[in-house]
């Protein structure tokens, strides 16, 4: 989409669109979560978030149609390299330990996204663009409460995998 970014629109354009591929990256890494834990409320907890990571695109793609641009894809090396990293670990990892780990790339992810929202939010305020910030923050606000979600499960398995 853009050989070089040379004003602050096109920053934010690029942005979205990175942010528009690091969530379809994270809808495909949740299904891959889901599918590798084994204790049925992360089961739930992933596929609950999938369905929230659903809304959230389509947010974003909405943020293209009110700014009239074309729904852009740019790349998003950082979530590709966290999914990759955590089925890496997962299948060199005993049974055992693997949904400390899906939880850990999910959370890892969960941050990522959170930061790429904050910075956003900011540059669409910047720009007057209001409708566009409620989106994201309506985005936001469910990335944070999946993070909450995320640690408190992670604490607890690996409490019990401790104890273990």
């Amino acid at each position: 989409m853009f050989e070089r970014l040379r004003t602050t629109d096109d920053l934010f354009t690029f942005r979205l669109g990175s942010l528009l591929s690091a969530e379809h990256d994270s809808l495909d890494m949740l299904g891959v979560l889901e599918a590798a834990v084994t204790r049925p409320e992360l089961k739930r907890l992933f596929s609950e978030h999938a369905k929230e990571t659903r809304q959230q695109i389509a947010n974003v793609e909405r943020c293209f149609e009110i700014l009239g641009k074309p729904i852009g894809d740019s790349p998003s090396p950082t979530t590709k390299g966290l999914a990759e990293e955590a089925t890496s670990l997962m299948r060199k990892t005993d049974d055992s330990l693997i949904d400390a780990i899906a939880l850990s790339g999910g959370l890892e992810t969960e941050h990522y996204e959170i930061a790429t929202y904050t910075t956003l939010i900011d540059m669409a305020d910047a720009q007057d663009l209001s409708e566009i910030t409620v989106l994201l923050e309506a985005n936001l606000a469910q990335e944070k409460e999946a993070s909450e979600k995320l640690a408190a499960a992670a604490k607890r398995v690996t409490h019990q995998s401790s104890a273990a």
